[in-house]
């Protein structure tokens, strides 16, 4: 039992180990998704000197991986700086509203963090406001309520646009000219949304085109490091356990022959 004891924990330890290692080990882009946070929550509290440093840092540290980490594609750089630059000007505007504040530096952090993440990025976590939000403002239009179809359908764009540059990140660029599409329809030709039914398969389209996007990234596939710890973790048990059978058959065998022996004599 003893020895049993001592394999059940040396499995154990082997599981946890390959767990801490990669808790240590963080990229230069987590570090830099770590600093975005750090910059949004710097805004949320008002201190927004202090988010104009972390930016700043940001933007040194941004500048020095460019050598250690991997090769950014030009858009994401571009997608970086652009949301960067919103994100500093949210920070030392004398006037912007809050709420403001808060949009432009929640779509900087999405970005960082849709860069550094391999799946399940934070964007996709804005699915039940956004799906929300649309299904009030198509439910208006059908109802024919002008008022609440404009002011819902306002709200979806500006929680839209807060995702938008980290869609463009993870996104097929096919599914982001097909969304563009329906949505600058939509936008557009809104009076006609409102009284015509036929324009109104717009939105069931454009319903269904959100829905698929979420549900597509919800199927990302697991990070390969966590399949490995899986495999790996696996083995042991299976290993363990095979070993504490096969002793247990060996003694009950031992036992056996032990016992029929006593009885011959």
């Amino acid at each position: 039992m003893l020895k049993i004891k001592w394999l059940l924990l040396f499995a154990i330890i082997m599981m946890m180990t390959p767990i801490a290692a990669a808790a240590e080990q963080q990229s230069p882009m987590e570090r830099l998704d770590d600093i975005s946070d750090e910059a949004l929550q710097m805004v949320k509290f008002h201190r927004y000197e202090d988010a104009k440093k972390m930016l700043d840092y940001f933007s040194d540290q941004f500048t020095n991986i460019s050598g250690n980490a991997r090769p950014l594609s030009v858009d994401e750089v571009r997608i970086v700086n652009t949301s960067h630059d919103e994100a500093m000007e949210a920070a030392v505007s004398p006037n912007m509203k809050y709420e403001e504040r808060i949009n432009k530096l929640t779509k900087f952090r999405l970005v960082i963090d849709a860069i550094a993440t391999s799946h399940q990025p934070l964007w996709t976590e804005m699915e039940e406001p956004i799906m929300s939000v649309f299904s009030q403002a198509r439910d208006a239009a059908i109802n024919g309520d002008t008022a609440h179809f404009h002011a819902n359908f306002n709200t979806f764009l500006s929680l839209y646009n807060v995702i938008y540059p980290s869609m463009k990140v993870d996104v097929p660029i096919e599914t982001i000219q097909r969304l563009d599409a329906r949505i600058d329809f939509i936008n557009e030709y809104q009076s006609q949304i409102i009284s015509d039914t036929k324009s109104q398969q717009e939105l069931y389209a454009l319903d269904t085109d959100l829905k698929n996007l979420f549900a597509n990234m919800e199927k990302d596939d697991a990070d390969p490091s966590l399949w490995w710890v899986i495999i790996s973790t696996g083995s042991i048990i299976i290993m363990t356990l095979s070993y504490v059978g096969w002793r247990k058959y060996k003694g009950e065998k031992t036992w056996k022959k032990d016992r029929s022996r006593d009885h011959k004599d």
